[in-house]
């Protein structure tokens, strides 16, 4: 078993004002995309400058947050936000959804795409690659919070969290997911999206990817306590939302290359 490293949850406290790790997360996230971001612009969009990059930054940042946010309280705790709104407004306690985030994002896109003549998944295309990087700082954030662990193993790495009740040895699922859904996926969507892709491609692979890596923790993380398993009680809610996510993809890659033969055989 490995310790479990204590790390307070708060990273600087001045005065009444607190910065909590997980607020630092989202901003290295963000930051992150929006460098690597201004590495490709110009293969993208050779005409944009750095203040059109930053605007699509902050929509597509604007989307994550509050997509994320409202996200989770949708999906899976709305009881007791209508019980204590007020909770809605304490991110740096955690909760947020990774598919209310998705569709935050999708909604930014389209409206970012309206206003600066880009298609939506011309602009989904270039986020896609960006995105892991927010997921596995996110990912380190769960970690440093000690939630969303995982079930009760005898692995040689487990870890008892200081916020588990029971004080059992569990699988460091945050860490899994940093793995799969920050370093996996953003190695295969990074080598995937080097060489010209038809349309729609890498948007594709990006949501079968993480619905696949997704769909394989949630084996062994802990589902939320309100929630509890879902669909005859071997499913999760995370499990659930990511199959449309999997199927999805996989008709997005497929419809790309098919209309890329169409049109190459037309020409």
């Amino acid at each position: 078993m490995l310790p479990y490293p204590q790390i307070d949850p708060v990273a600087l406290a001045l005065g009444p004002l607190k910065i909590h790790w997980y607020g630092l997360m989202y901003l290295i996230g963000i930051g992150g995309a929006w460098w690597l971001a201004s590495r490709r612009v110009n293969a993208f969009a050779p005409t944009w400058n750095k203040e059109k990059l930053s605007d699509l930054v902050f929509w597509v940042a604007m989307g994550v947050i509050l997509g994320g946010r409202l996200g989770y309280v949708l999906f899976y705790d709305l009881a007791a936000y209508i019980a204590e709104p007020v909770r809605m407004l304490r991110i740096w306690e955690g909760g947020m959804s990774f598919h209310g985030g998705l569709i935050g994002v999708m909604l930014a896109t389209w409206w970012f795409g309206k206003r600066n003549n880009k298609s939506f998944f011309e602009l989904m295309d270039f986020i896609a690659p960006l995105v892991p990087i927010g997921l596995g700082a996110g990912r380190i954030g769960n970690f440093i919070n000690a939630e969303l662990w995982g079930k009760a193993t005898d692995l040689p790495w487990a870890m008892v969290f200081p916020t588990d009740p029971q004080q059992l040895a569990r699988h460091p699922s945050q860490l899994y997911q940093f793995a799969l859904e920050g370093v996996a996926l953003f190695a295969i969507l990074w080598f995937y999206s080097r060489k010209p892709r038809p349309t729609m491609a890498v948007s594709g692979m990006f949501a079968m990817c993480y619905g696949i890596f997704r769909f394989i923790v949630e084996f062994v993380r802990v589902p939320d306590a309100q929630l509890g398993y879902l669909a005859g009680g071997w499913l999760t809610m995370g499990q659930v939302l990511c199959v449309p996510m999997v199927l999805g993809g996989l008709g997005l890659i497929a419809y790309a290359y098919k209309r890329q033969a169409a049109q190459e055989a037309a020409q």
